[in-house]
């Protein structure tokens, strides 16, 4: 039952996919790049960025479930050329200075801090390089002013409204978690997966607008 679950979410993942494509859409072309996804989960952007650029990924994350989950969808897709699943820290990074042409974090970055992943980050883009992050909206000022402090030009960026997060990832979630409580109430293991992910989508129940995020697209200064 975790496994449908947990293939339930890729599904609205894949639902919310759109939006990591316009986010690459703005950015400048680059011809077969190199990019690392920081904090790639079972790959659901990960796969989707290897097929905009038709450059060579990188995903990370420390979940090795979700992980295995990837490195099946690579297999399947006929990726394992040019996309990596690797078990690493945000925390750890020790990639060479300079490796990536394009860096990409959607929702990761929150665990070390906007500012100091912005500050650790810029030593591993080429010169040039792009940078894209998917954050919680918080002060929007701020957040612009730290790019440019930090040592990048802002190419652009958009808003996702918490509507969108209701409407296209926790509303259907809640749906399906209450069919399947339904069908197993005397599944006491089944019972405590849905109960934990509940307490995510009665979080964003009692303040959503918490939920707001916006993707950042960056140049390297």
């Amino acid at each position: 039952m975790e496994e449908e679950l947990q293939a339930y979410k890729d599904h609205l993942r894949e639902g919310l996919v759109k939006y990591t494509r316009k986010a690459f859409r703005m950015l400048p072309k680059m011809t077969i790049p190199c990019i690392l996804d920081i904090g790639c989960g079972s790959g659901v952007p990960t796969l989707e960025l290897a097929r905009l650029s038709q450059g060579e990924v990188i995903g990370i994350d420390i979940d090795q479930p979700a992980l295995d989950r990837f490195i099946t969808k690579i297999k399947e897709a006929g990726l394992t050329n040019r996309v990596q699943a690797v078990n690493r820290s945000i925390l750890d990074m020790d990639f060479p200075d300079e490796s990536f042409d394009i860096i990409w974090a959607e929702g990761s970055i929150a665990v070390i801090g906007f500012e100091k992943g912005l500050e650790e980050w810029r030593r591993l883009l080429k010169t040039g390089g792009l940078l894209v992050v998917h954050d919680d909206l918080g002060d929007l000022t701020v957040k612009r002013r730290q790019i440019s402090q930090c040592g990048y030009e802002l190419i652009n960026h958009f808003v996702l409204s918490d509507d969108i997060w209701w409407n296209e990832y926790y509303a259907p979630l809640e749906k399906k978690f209450n069919e399947v409580r339904a069908k197993h109430t005397s599944d006491q293991k089944t019972i405590a997966v849905l109960d934990d992910d509940q307490r995510e989508i009665d979080t964003f129940k009692r303040d959503p607008k918490r939920y707001r995020s916006v993707f950042f697209i960056m140049r390297k200064s």
